[in-house]
């Protein structure tokens, strides 16, 4: 079941088209003319090279994301950001690229202005008129546990959903009731979706009352896809046996494993001779501090469970040995705070990936000890592994904090699982953009 599987697309047409009304109206305050389309034009081609550049921008920052239209708050602060960096960047686009013969100053200020007031408007406002007749659809979830409630409170608590849940019917126990109880939600409250934990095995007993509702036209769902659209990951509590055979593989298409190798050798070569210009000042900054190793060696879990060598910058007086390094860490000394939050620690990890123990994108290697520990803690755990770890990945974009316990670890897990699932070249894009946004805020801090 995909959820406002259109929503990112109609956004997206939504900012072009102001981005260029937007254009026409600041060349009509400019010149204090209505604008000859052939002067509007003139200006436009050189535009559309801009527009395209901000469209990334706008997706970096996440204003393409299911939660982007829901919170005013949020959207206002998010395009304010966004759009600092767009006019940042359209001056360099203009005054180092002069080859279309404009320069306009004025009418870019102008046209910022216009298109960022056209966007939080279209965001807070316009974007729901389009569904003046779209009335929620209404949805019965029958599911039990943590993550059901977090499913219905999610989808109950935000506007962004086109449907919501009435009522929620707990697995715990069935009887007659129950299933009356269902049958009248269908009959009387205009129930057409129903969400159901089908990896259940209580769920079961409820099969010839669903068979009844299925002749009312009612769309049966499964609740792990919809919990994966909601949020982004798997949730664990539904994860079987049976869910690692329908979803999880260990293979891809050839072509996507091609292609990300190749950008693997490619980036993380070009990066890693790059970086070489810093490796003496942040040897020099280690050993000015303490006199200690400039790196350290790790062995960590790689793919299908292979200890691969992995070096770093050192960042800490002594080996974390496994154990959760959390905020305000004693350990870490004051250099290895500053190269930790910009990642400049994990530069050697380049060469890791050029030799191919690591990749660019995927799920963080766990040092050894602490991977085989969690490995018989956290069922399914090994999973993760069926890929090469990565730099970045998703977990990391999606948690602000390393895992700092057990059940922060769980939660990074269901993001890993997601990604094993569903990995795939634009995935992988929009894990790689969005940690360079992340780093740039950092280092800016």
């Amino acid at each position: 079941m995909k959820l406002n599987s259109t929503q990112p697309l109609v956004l997206l047409f939504g900012d072009v088209f102001g981005f260029t009304v937007s254009l026409y109206l600041a060349l009509l305050l400019r010149t204090g003319d209505i604008p000859l389309w052939q002067e509007f034009f003139n200006h436009l081609v050189p535009f559309i090279a801009v527009f395209s550049v901000w469209v990334i921008v706008f997706f970096v920052s996440g204003l393409y994301e299911r939660r982007a239209a829901a919170f005013r708050r949020d959207v206002v602060r998010t395009v304010v950001r966004a759009q600092f960096v767009n006019a940042g960047l359209a001056m360099i686009f203009f005054y180092l690229i002069p080859i279309f013969g404009i320069a306009p100053k004025t009418m870019l200020l102008i046209q910022l202005a216009l298109s960022s007031v056209f966007v939080v408007w279209w965001r807070t406002s316009g974007f729901r008129m389009l569904r003046p007749f779209a009335k929620k659809t209404r949805a019965v979830l029958i599911a039990s546990g943590d993550e059901a409630r977090e499913l219905f409170n999610e989808v109950n608590g935000s506007n962004r959903f086109r449907f919501s849940f009435i009522d929620r019917i707990s697995l715990d126990r069935v009887d007659a009731h129950v299933e009356a109880s269902l049958i009248d939600l269908i009959q009387n409250r205009d129930v057409s979706v129903v969400v159901v934990d089908t990896h259940d095995a209580r769920v079961g007993t409820l099969f010839p009352r669903m068979h009844e509702i299925m002749f009312k036209g009612v769309r049966f769902v499964r609740m792990h896809d919809v919990y994966e659209e909601v949020f982004d990951r798997v949730p664990l509590s539904l994860v079987r046996e049976q869910w690692f055979l329908e979803n999880i593989s260990g293979g891809t298409s050839f072509a996507y494993d091609v292609f990300k190798r190749s950008m693997d050798i490619f980036i993380a070569g070009i990066l890693g001779i790059a970086s070489l210009v810093i490796y003496p000042f942040v040897a020099l900054a280690i050993k000015i501090e303490d006199g200690g190793d400039v790196f350290i060696r790790q062995n960590r879990i790689g793919k299908g469970g292979k200890t691969i060598s992995m070096f770093k910058f050192r960042s800490m007086k002594t080996s974390d040995g496994g154990k959760w390094v959390t905020e305000g860490d004693n350990r870490i000394t004051r250099v290895g705070k500053f190269i930790r939050a910009s990642r400049i620690d994990e530069l050697p990890q380049l060469w890791s990936v050029v030799k191919g123990d690591m990749s660019l994108i995927g799920p963080r290697p766990d040092i050894y000890d602490l991977g085989v520990k969690l490995s018989e803690e956290i069922p399914h755990y090994r999973i993760r592994s069926l890929v090469a770890p990565g730099l970045s990945g998703w977990a990391q974009i999606r948690q602000e904090l390393p895992p700092q316990s057990l059940e922060e670890t769980k939660v990074r897990l269901s993001y890993d699982f997601y990604y094993v699932k569903s990995r795939s070249i634009l995935l992988d894009l929009k894990i790689a953009l969005q940690t360079i946004k992340t780093l740039l805020m950092r280092v800016g801090k």
